[in-house]
């Protein structure tokens, strides 16, 4: 595909997941072009025809459930959630067939998540304050399959070369692994290069994922592919979808 990214991941074949690029679509600039987040000011028309190219592109049977994402661990599970209820969330889980889980980024971590037998999927949205929190957790409590059994691709996020964060940052993983350490660079003014990547490899494998995959990808310094919030500020969103074909 040379509009979306899909994971390099053993995952079985019905499962189907990717990450859209910033072309193409129909939004102007400085959403150009392919922006699917309707909450950056964006003209809401230009973002219902990328939405709806989006579904196109990729055959979906089914619109997914767009989250509002609010950079915290809750996870919604799409087999409970009733049309109206509060979409407050960072994550979804599914075991059903074509029900898509989809998340937001430009510059957070997306992680999409399937079980080996393909019967359970999730896609969970990872800022640092997020992945701190939990999110990745929340996700994997979902699943019926054992930690061991499950696959996990991590999307395009910032790179560990241009990521600073301030101390807080690494206390606040600090505080639950004190080998988070090894996931930050100190440079100057009491500032630090953060690797997201890093950070979620080891809450995964605290819990016992292994499979992990993906984290190759820098949204900030490849302007041409991906939108980045930290770049750009006034920026669009790319979205990270899985789901179970039949």
């Amino acid at each position: 595909m040379d509009y979306c990214i899909q994971p390099d991941w053993p995952a079985p074949a019905h499962i189907k997941a990717c990450t859209s690029m910033r072309h193409p679509g129909n939004s102007q600039v400085p959403y150009d072009s392919w922006n699917l987040g309707l909450h950056v000011h964006d003209n809401s028309v230009h973002v219902g025809r990328n939405r709806a190219l989006l579904m196109q592109r990729l055959g979906l049977a089914s619109e997914p459930l767009w989250l509002q994402q609010v950079h915290g661990n809750r996870v919604l599970s799409l087999d409970e959630h009733v049309p109206g209820q509060d979409t407050r969330a960072d994550g979804s889980y599914t075991s059903t067939p074509n029900k898509v889980c989809a998340v937001l980024t430009a510059d957070c971590l997306p992680a999409l998540i399937c079980n080996r037998s393909g019967t359970e999927v999730a896609a969970v949205h990872a800022g640092w304050r997020g992945l701190a929190a939990g999110v990745l957790e929340s996700a994997l409590q979902y699943f019926q399959s054992p930690p061991r059994d499950l696959l996990v691709w991590m999307g395009p996020a910032i790179g560990p070369e241009v990521f600073e964060v301030g101390a807080e940052v690494l206390q606040a993983f600090a505080q639950h692994d004190a080998q988070a350490r090894q996931a930050f660079v100190a440079t100057q003014d009491g500032k630090y290069l953060a690797d997201i990547y890093q950070l979620a490899r080891q809450r995964l494998q605290l819990v016992g994922v292994n499979g992990i995959y993906g984290g190759d990808y820098c949204t900030y310094t490849d302007a041409s592919r991906f939108y980045s919030y930290r770049r750009d500020g006034n920026t669009g969103r790319m979205a990270s979808l899985i789901w179970i074909g039949t």
